[in-house]
């Protein structure tokens, strides 16, 4: 039986995304590569919102059965590594939202599964790449790049089952995202008790967690963006580019 993976290397100006296919055999087949890229002149809330709409472009068309993750780390530059994680949240909600079932890896973890050397550098892990799919050239810009490093990563760690799914507290601590399905189960729980408490389904898992929210914001569900927001501040669409195309953005990097 056949597995589509999706491998996003998290970014805020420049995303990449890697589709990758696993045969039953173990054999892995590149399906698709780009980046999602958004404009530097735009506030953070709508670059965030940009993005969002691109991943979930991308979820729609291939239908990932998997989705695997960088972990983030930064040293350095702070103030970049946090717009980073912003953007690295909003592509966590958005695929655990179309998918469930999420994966994330070290940085040394990637490089260690495909090269065997956890220091590897770009140069190494491109050629790698380019040669596990059986590809003409590298895959470009870097970003798709190591978007389909992700993905072929989590090919070969899927073995291991959950232990690198996204909220297993024995692999790594302070995460407290949602595991595998367990949000698809919690939309049903949140239908479940809107059926019985006469509200609409939502993603809590009862009643009582939505009245809480209702009494501490006014209304479940407010943001800080709004739709005049989006009318005046979101005129470009979501710049998503295939295999092979080089984007014009510059990813703001982890350090």
């Amino acid at each position: 039986m056949c597995m589509i993976i999706l491998g996003i290397d998290p970014g805020i100006a420049t995303l990449g995304y890697g589709v990758i296919e696993k045969d039953a055999r173990g054999n892995f087949r590149a399906i698709d590569c780009g980046v999602v890229v958004t404009p530097k002149d735009e506030s953070l809330p709508v670059r965030l919102a940009m993005l969002e709409e691109g991943i979930s472009k991308i979820l729609d068309k291939f239908k990932p059965d998997e989705v695997a993750m960088e972990e983030l780390f930064f040293s350095k530059n702070i103030t970049t590594g946090i717009a980073v994680a912003h953007a690295r949240g909003v592509a966590l909600l958005t695929c655990v939202k179309a998918c469930g079932r999420l994966y994330e890896y070290t940085p040394m973890q990637i490089k260690q599964a495909l090269t065997g050397y956890g220091r590897a550098d770009k140069k190494q892990m491109q050629s790698v790449v380019t040669s596990l799919l059986h590809l003409s050239s590298i895959p470009k810009p870097d970003d798709a790049a190591d978007a389909l490093a992700i993905a072929l990563c989590h090919g070969y760690a899927s073995r291991f089952g959950e232990l690198f799914a996204v909220g297993n507290m024995t692999r790594t601590k302070g995460n407290n995202a949602a595991p595998a399905s367990a949000y698809q189960e919690l939309m049903a729980a949140g239908a479940r008790s809107g059926k019985r408490g006469g509200k609409s389904g939502t993603g809590f898992s009862s009643a009582q967690s939505i009245g809480a929210l209702q009494n501490a914001t006014g209304i479940a569900g407010v943001t800080g963006v709004g739709r005049a927001s989006f009318a005046t501040k979101m005129p470009q669409k979501p710049k998503t580019t295939g295999a092979g195309t080089r984007s014009t953005g510059d990813k703001e990097k982890k350090s």
